[in-house]
């Protein structure tokens, strides 16, 4: 059984795209593929998305990026085949951290929390499973302007298309088509922040460096952004006092 696991997920990782942009082989992936059913005992994503906060939730999910690891804690973006899950600070030893790998499908018992509008889950301890999946991206760019719909697809990968980039305009450093950190106060390595607007309208998108860090495609690609580029989004649907996207690809048409 574990030969066969193994088997899977490396035709998974041929034939997928690292979340960060970096070397896609092929377009063709598994994306499309329903996950299994649940097990017994286990939550559907409508369930979990009724439950309580602060009450105990137990799902089943699939890997779709790894943001941190530290102190035996990970952070990690999942999805299903009908919604998605952001995994705050689990409990995760390193070697576990590594098996963590794009497409894995894990078995979550934690808390159901909220932070400023993101919806996580905390506390939280998980065992792996067979199977594997990887969520297309589901391009939201009609959701824009409408929070509700977009709040009720929280943390999907996602993607926003034909977007324009627009200028952080600052007294002291004059126009820029980004910000190290939300006040431009940060240096290479640290977040980064830029504007694009649609249908006249301005919206927030962020590159969190632990997640895409300096070295990724992303980071270089925001990095060589200018004001009027027209261009295509992917990343993970966060949310922080609203719409705050973790983007994780930025292509420039």
């Amino acid at each position: 059984m574990k030969k066969t696991l193994t088997l899977i997920i490396a035709a998974v990782l041929a034939l997928t795209m690292a979340a960060c942009g970096k070397k896609k082989e092929d377009s063709q992936s598994p994306a499309e593929a329903a996950p299994d059913a649940k097990s017994e005992g286990v939550m559907s994503y409508d369930e979990f998305a009724a439950a309580d906060f602060d009450t105990e939730v137990i799902i089943e999910t699939y890997v779709q990026a790894k943001q941190e690891w530290k102190n035996d804690r990970a952070t990690v973006y999942t999805q299903d085949g009908d919604g998605a899950y952001y995994l705050y600070d689990m409990i995760c030893s390193k070697e576990d951290y590594e098996r963590l790998i794009p497409g894995q499908k894990i078995k979550v018992t934690g808390l159901k929390s909220e932070w400023s509008g993101e919806v996580e889950i905390v506390d939280a301890a998980f065992e792996i499973e067979e199977g594997s999946y990887i969520a297309p991206a589901a391009d939201v760019t009609d959701l824009l302007g409408k929070e509700e719909e977009l709040y009720a697809m929280q943390n999907r990968f996602v993607s926003f298309t034909g977007m324009t980039v627009e200028p952080y305009e600052d007294p002291e450093r004059g126009v820029q088509a980004f910000l190290y950190n939300w006040d431009g106060s940060g240096s290479p390595g640290d977040d980064l922040f830029f504007i694009a607007s649609k249908d006249g309208k301005i919206y927030d998108f962020e590159v969190k460096s632990a997640l895409c860090d300096e070295t990724t495609d992303v980071y270089k690609a925001v990095q060589n952004l200018k004001v009027g580029d027209k261009v295509d989004l992917e990343g993970f649907l966060y949310w922080y006092e609203g719409l705050n996207p973790h983007i994780t690809s930025v292509k420039v048409k």
